[in-house]
């Protein structure tokens, strides 16, 4: 990641040591004073585990002593930032080693007290793994906090698939649990908090489809909802519907519909990249009533063992009338990306309307 690995590097490891220093001038913080020569190369996340472990040992093991040293650093306004996320996993370690209760639970309190400053999300996944039930008491609490951040910790520090963090299987197998922590929070006054519900429900959604359809479909019929919540709905369902999820498309008012949707016709029949591909579907409502349609399309794009990996990309929403068609217009790109290496050879397009797929339409890429 190059620069972003950087976000915990010497000067910032420099400027934690001096708000620690301030905060128990005592301790000589020898082995934080020194890390950093151990950073270089180092992806983000293995620089924090670095740091994490300094912190361990200059605080000697004792998860008491860090607790105390960490919330007396609370006071220092420099203390926020990348820097913070080896606090909260330091804290966390220590609190699990002494394997008290006490300790737990004050490890819980200790990471709703640093969040504001740097997100407790990844910290607090050892704590579930170790003991949900345990852990879920203080979830379930944080929903009714002042503290935008800490209501906000209770939906995303229990996303089933939360980037960068380790997984956590109980949430994987008890996603029903964790459906009143986020109803708590699906109204809530801050989008950053409404953002991390409906993506939590997303995540939900990759192994338990139906949970997420009977949820979102009770909170979508709610006589009572502000207009917040359909915004909610619509973005916890975006996976479901590009896979063509038909309870989550009705859910969105887009029913199974008497239509006609030709195979795209496409601006080539060979491309070399890089190089734009235009693509036009025809859609015709041959019912009898107004018809709403999501349409997308798909591309088909060729691995390098030869098989074809599906894409889904967005495309458009249209009301027709009974009768009426409708031609739909994309541009997509074929050009070198961090995240896709294109292959040579036969590609294929597919329209997608409200999660039924056309007849393909294949072209050829060149490099």
């Amino acid at each position: 990641m190059g620069a972003f690995d950087e976000f915990i590097g010497r000067e910032s490891v420099a400027g934690l040591r001096a708000v620690l220093v301030r905060a128990r001038p005592e301790r000589d913080w020898a082995t934080l004073d020194t890390v950093h020569e151990s950073l270089p190369g180092n992806a983000l996340k293995a620089r924090s585990d670095l740091v994490a472990a300094a912190l361990a040992t200059d605080l000697d093991g004792d998860y008491r002593s860090a607790a105390d040293v960490f919330r007396r650093a609370l006071s220092d306004p420099d203390f926020r930032g990348w820097p913070l996320w080896p606090v909260t996993e330091s804290a966390v370690t220590l609190a699990l080693a002494e394997g008290s209760t006490t300790a737990f639970d004050d490890a819980l309190e200790l990471l709703s007290e640093l969040t504001h400053r740097l997100t407790s999300e990844f910290a607090i996944r050892r704590l579930l793994a170790a003991d949900l039930d345990r852990a879920l008491v203080a979830v379930r609490a944080w929903t009714s906090s002042p503290d935008e951040h800490v209501r906000r910790l209770a939906s995303e520090g229990t996303r089933p698939y939360l980037p960068w963090a380790v997984r956590v299987p109980g949430l994987l197998t008890r996603s029903r649990d964790l459906v009143p922590v986020l109803e708590s929070l699906r109204d809530d006054g801050s989008d950053y908090v409404r953002r991390s519900v409906a993506n939590h429900l997303n995540d939900i959604a990759r192994h338990d489809p139906a949970l997420v359809v009977e949820t979102l479909d009770d909170w979508a019929n709610d006589a009572d909802a502000p207009p917040t919540r359909s915004w909610v709905v619509r973005h916890a369902l975006r996976s479901l519907v590009k896979k063509g999820d038909q309870g989550a498309l009705a859910i969105l008012g887009f029913r199974a519909q008497s239509v006609t949707v030709s195979p795209p016709v496409l601006s080539a029949e060979t491309l070399t990249v890089p190089d734009r591909l235009s693509i036009t579907i025809d859609v015709r409502n041959d019912g009898d009533a107004d018809a709403r349609l999501v349409v997308d399309y798909v591309v088909g794009y060729r691995k390098s063992n030869g098989s074809i990996s599906p894409k889904v990309f967005k495309l458009t929403t249209v009301s027709l009338a009974p009768g009426e068609t409708r031609s739909v217009r994309a541009v997509h790109d074929f050009r070198p990306l961090s995240t896709r290496v294109h292959h040579a050879g036969t590609h294929w397009v597919e329209a997608q309307v409200n999660g039924v797929r056309s007849e393909a339409t294949a072209f050829e890429l060149e490099l």
